[in-house]
């Protein structure tokens, strides 16, 4: 019966988070920066020290493009199960919004995400990254730039790749997302 209860008011809450108004995504990150169930970082890009790295034009344009991440991540425990799926379903209330376009859908061992941005086909401003697994919790990665285009998102993830960044300066995000 608890259980029947629990559930019951864990969908109305949902559903009266999602009548009322719709938060954006950055307000959603600033709400919860100081939440002990979660883990923020701001990131400028410099960190992936990419500058060290021998690149083709086109992975360096994408790369010159980025400003700064904002990375969030809700640490899922045995003990905040219930608000872990309230945030997760105010996550995709907000990811559902119009205006975000879907680049791609991920699938793998770890879990389920999306990749979407802001902005105009040919410029795009933010990129956000989300990624769930039932037993990490979730993250979400806002990519800031200007101009960023679609068409470079492979080839900044091939640089990336080529820069062997393994999560230096993330700190405890860092331990989070290698799971």
């Amino acid at each position: 019966m608890k259980k029947i209860v629990k559930g019951l008011a864990m969908v109305a809450l949902v559903f009266m988070a999602s009548c009322a108004s719709q938060p954006s995504l950055q307000e959603y990150y600033v709400d919860n920066m100081e939440n002990p169930n979660f883990i923020a970082l701001d990131i400028p890009a410099s960190i992936l020290k990419m500058e060290e790295v021998e690149l083709t034009n086109v992975q360096r344009e994408a790369v010159e493009s980025l400003k700064k991440f904002n990375l969030l991540a809700f640490k899922k425990t045995s003990e905040n199960v219930a608000e872990y799926k309230i945030e997760k379903a105010k996550v995709k209330e907000i990811l559902k919004n119009e205006d975000f376009v879907e680049l791609m859908k991920i699938n793998s061992q770890y879990g389920k995400g999306v990749i979407k941005y802001l902005g105009e086909d040919d410029a795009i401003d933010e990129v956000i990254i989300y990624g769930d697994s039932k037993e990490q919790g979730f993250a979400l990665v806002r990519v800031l730039g200007k101009n960023m285009n679609p068409a470079h998102i492979v080839q900044l993830m091939q640089a990336i790749q080529k820069s062997e960044y393994k999560g230096e300066g993330l700190g405890e995000i860092g331990k989070f997302l290698k799971g």
